[in-house]
C-alpha cells in the first residue's frame, strides 16, 4: 500500500476495547452472547415475515430486508472483535481492513436508505390510506430497494477508492476494535484531505439526505395524526410509527456522531461505534417484535405451527 520512501505496511494492530486480559474475557462473553442473540433475533424476523401471509405487506417487505442488513452489519465487525479478544496477535491485514471498511459503508448505507424508505411507507399508510396498496405496489417497492443497494454500493466504492490511494507510516496501531475510515486518517503519511472531503460529502449527502427525507415524512405524518379528532385513533396511528422512530434514533444519532466528529481515539468514539454496529442490530428485532402487535401475533402463530409439526 505504501509508495515512495515509506516502508510497506501490510497489517494494522487493532487496540480494541481494553488491554486488560480479565476485561477482555468478560467482553468476549458479552459480545458473543450479543452476536448470537442478534443472529437468532434477525433470523426469527426473516422466518416469521417469510412464512406468515399476514405480514406479506410493503412495510414487512422492507423490514425483512432490514433484518437481513442487521445480520450482515453485525457480521462485518463482531467476529473479528471476538477473535481479537481471545488472540495474542490482534492484527488485521491492510486488504482485510479495507474490505471491512467497504462492507461497513455498504451495509450501513443500505440500512440508512431502508429507514428512509420505511418512513415514506408509513407516510403513505397514514396520510393516504385509501391509496396505500396502489401507491406501494411491488414494482415501486423493488425499485426503492434496488435504489438503496445501488446508491450505497456507489458511495462505498467512491470512499474505498480514495482509501486505497493512502500511504501508511510505521505507526500501525488503530485505537479501535474494527477498521473504520476515520481511524485510518491519522495513520497516513500522505495527504488525506481528498479522502476526508469525499467522506464528509458522502456522509452529508447520503446520511443527511436520507435523514431529511425521514424528517419530512414524519412532519407530514405528525400533521395528519394531529388532525385526527379521535384520541384512540391518534394513539393507534402513532403506535404504528413508534418502533420505527426508535430504530431511526438509535442508528442515526450514533452514526452521525461517529463519522462527523473529529477522530481523537476517545472512548466516546468506541461507544458510538458499538452502538450502531453491535447494539442496533441486536435491538431492532426486539423493537419491531415487542412494539408491533402484528409481528407479535405472527410470532405466536409461527411457534404454534412449529409445535403442531412436532
Amino acid at each position: 500500500m505504501a509508495l515512495g520512501n515509506h516502508s510497506t505496511v501490510t497489517e494494522f494492530i487493532l487496540l480494541g476495547l481494553s488491554a486488560d486480559p480479565r476485561v477482555q474475557a468478560l467482553l468476549f462473553v458479552l459480545f458473543l452472547v450479543i452476536y448470537l442473540l442478534t443472529v437468532m433475533g434477525n433470523l426469527m424476523m426473516l422466518l416469521v415475515i417469510r412464512t406468515d401471509s399476514h405480514l406479506h405487506k410493503p412495510m414487512y417487505f422492507f423490514l425483512s430486508h432490514l433484518s437481513f442488513l442487521d445480520l450482515c452489519y453485525s457480521s462485518v465487525t463482531v467476529p473479528k472483535l471476538l477473535e481479537n479478544l481471545v488472540s495474542q496477535k490482534k492484527t488485521i491485514s491492510v486488504g482485510c481492513c479495507l474490505a471491512q471498511i467497504f462492507f461497513v459503508f455498504v451495509t450501513g448505507g443500505i440500512e440508512g436508505c431502508l429507514l428512509s424508505v420505511m418512513s415514506y411507507d408509513r407516510y403513505v399508510a397514514i396520510c393516504h390510506p385509501l391509496h396505500y396498496g396502489q401507491i406501494m405496489n411491488s414494482q415501486l417497492c423493488n425499485s426503492l430497494l434496488c435504489g438503496s443497494w445501488g446508491l450505497s454500493f456507489l458511495d462505498a466504492f467512491i470512499n474505498i477508492l480514495q482509501a486505497m490511494s493512502l500511504d501508511f507510516c510505521e505507526d500501525q496501531s488503530i485505537p479501535h476494535y474494527s477498521c473504520e475510515l476515520p481511524s485510518l486518517f491519522p495513520l497516513s503519511c500522505s495527504d488525506v484531505s481528498n479522502s476526508f472531503t469525499v467522506l464528509l460529502c458522502s456522509s452529508l449527502v447520503h446520511g443527511l439526505g436520507t435523514c431529511l427525507l425521514i424528517v419530512f415524512s414524519y412532519a407530514l405524518i405528525a400533521s395528519t395524526i394531529l388532525s385526527i379528532s379521535s384520541s384512540s385513533d391518534r394513539g393507534k396511528a402513532f403506535s404504528t410509527c413508534s418502533s420505527h422512530l426508535t430504530a431511526i434514533l438509535l442508528f442515526y444519532c450514533s452514526g452521525f456522531l461517529r463519522y462527523l466528529m473529529p477522530t481523537s481515539g476517545s472512548p466516546l468514539e468506541l461507544i458510538m461505534s458499538v452502538q450502531y454496529s453491535v447494539v442496533t442490530p441486536l435491538v431492532n428485532p426486539l423493537i419491531y417484535s415487542l412494539r408491533n402487535n402484528e409481528v407479535k401475533a405472527a410470532v405466536r402463530r409461527t411457534f404454534r405451527k412449529y409445535l403442531q409439526y412436532r
